[in-house]
């Protein structure tokens, strides 16, 4: 255990050396400890899972009831540059020196009960936003759901963005399967809203047997761009000339409706016990959120001549939506990627989408054993690259242009090797895992909030 005043990273330290495993679902653990430290959240709890748009949601949600006066909590990880990022307490960053305070009654109550990092720090973030005690917590999943240790907690209101296959190992490698994991957060008798226009029949019938009050995007809710403008609606509620997202990308427009659906959804529920726990966000509130809300590493637009987007997508989903995005943003001259990944991602399902996209590659190694390494991803590029060229052209070697690849020993190096050749009329899109973009925003000393123009 640290001594008496030690900083927060070596309390962080730590805490990664305590379990034999990073990873290692389940709540027995967590509920234990969750118990000892007679953990009870008093405000409105909202938790966020799903594969992609998790991070958005919440800031949109963030941003709307900040804007509507309430007191505002938010957790959410990972982080990109600092730790404290992962604990927002009326839209400001948790002091190093709370955090160790809360994180030294995690020591003190789990005796001997071993915790992996990600339940030590959720168990440490709760217990500080319950000292607090704010008007709403927004609390995002981690990985999956029913195990998950945010799961702990009973939301008020729970919302699954999107669901597609990423981290198999854990939650299984069908969206049926991923889906009934994720559903999970859901709550008898309470809110659940579903952003995905493709919901899996095992999200629907675990709701629909627990008795959840389940709205879905496309049936309950549902949203339409209008000319400059979008309007989104739901059972008894209409918002019409809402402002588009200051949060970049086509993708941005369902992550904000499944947001306000939850207000909406919120603060129709009929809670006797207290309804005065339900906040409620006027149209002022939702436009002003829409506009105000920030989140780093989501098609993030860093600078300019040449443009550098930063992104962390790391599965194939996230990969098609920046795609998307990439060809909506349009660009005079040619794209670029530094790119940089975990091994045990769908690496191939991730470079499919952007393969035709991007005229040089910048690969990139990452700190950590997960990371896969700059040559091997070097090689898998050009042999996808071979591959769709042949499959698109005649199928003769030589029908499409050869791809460009090199290796940098860590993200800086790749921007900065990619700024050398780049016009400014070119584009460079960073992307893949959160490590990738940290150790560009870090390089850059931004705020995790910060957004460039």
């Amino acid at each position: 255990m640290p001594p008496s005043g030690a900083p927060l990273g070596q309390w962080l330290e730590y805490i990664e050396r305590l379990h034999a495993r990073p990873i290692e679902l389940g709540l027995e653990r967590v509920a234990l400890v969750a118990q000892r430290l007679r953990l009870r959240l008093s405000g409105t709890v909202i938790s966020v899972g799903g594969t992609n748009g998790k991070g958005s949601t919440c800031a949109f949600l963030e941003a709307m009831l900040t804007a509507a006066g309430q007191r505002v909590a938010s957790y959410t990880s990972p982080h990109l540059v600092r730790f404290n990022e992962r604990a927002r307490l009326g839209g400001v960053e948790v002091a190093d020196d709370l955090l160790v305070t809360h994180l030294a009654q995690v020591e003190a109550a789990r005796g001997d009960v071993s915790l992996t990092y990600f339940e030590f720090t959720t168990l440490a973030i709760l217990s500080l936003f319950q000292h607090d005690e704010p008007d709403v917590m927004i609390l995002e999943v981690g990985l999956g759901g029913r195990l998950d240790a945010v799961n702990v907690i009973d939301p008020d209101c729970a919302i699954v963005t999107c669901i597609d296959i990423d981290h198999e190992a854990f939650l299984g490698d069908t969206r049926e399967a991923i889906g009934w994991e994720k559903a999970h957060i859901f709550r008898p008798g309470r809110p659940a809203v579903c952003a995905d226009e493709h919901a899996p029949a095992s999200l629907l019938a675990y709701a629909t047997a627990i008795g959840a009050q389940l709205q879905l995007i496309g049936r309950d809710f549902g949203f339409a761009l209008e000319d400059g403008t979008w309007s989104c609606w739901g059972p008894g509620w209409r918002h019409q000339g809402l402002p588009l997202p200051a949060l970049r990308g086509s993708n941005q427009i369902a992550n904000a409706t499944g947001a306000i659906a939850a207000l909406e959804a919120l603060a129709a529920a009929a809670h006797e016990d207290d309804p005065g726990r339900r906040p409620r966000c006027e149209r002022a509130a939702l436009q002003r959120g829409l506009l105000t809300a920030r989140l780093a590493g989501r098609f993030q637009v860093l600078e300019r001549d040449p443009v550098v987007v930063l992104d962390v997508a790391h599965n194939p989903h996230a990969s098609a939506q920046l795609a998307r995005n990439l060809d909506q943003q349009g660009c005079a001259g040619v794209t670029m990627a530094v790119f940089g990944i975990m091994a045990d991602k769908d690496i191939a399902g991730v470079l499919a989408p952007m393969l035709g996209r991007i005229s040089r590659w910048f690969v990139v190694d990452l700190p950590g054993e997960r990371a896969a390494a700059a040559a091997g991803l070097a090689r898998e590029i050009v042999a996808a690259a071979e591959g769709a060229g042949a499959r698109a052209g005649s199928g003769q070697p030589g029908a499409a242009a050869p791809v460009v690849v090199s290796n940098h020993p860590s993200p800086r190096a790749g921007l900065a090797a990619a700024r050398q050749v780049a016009g400014p009329d070119d584009r460079i899109a960073v992307f893949g895992s959160f490590l990738t973009v940290a150790d560009i925003l870090a390089e850059r000393e931004l705020s995790p909030d910060a957004d460039a123009n």
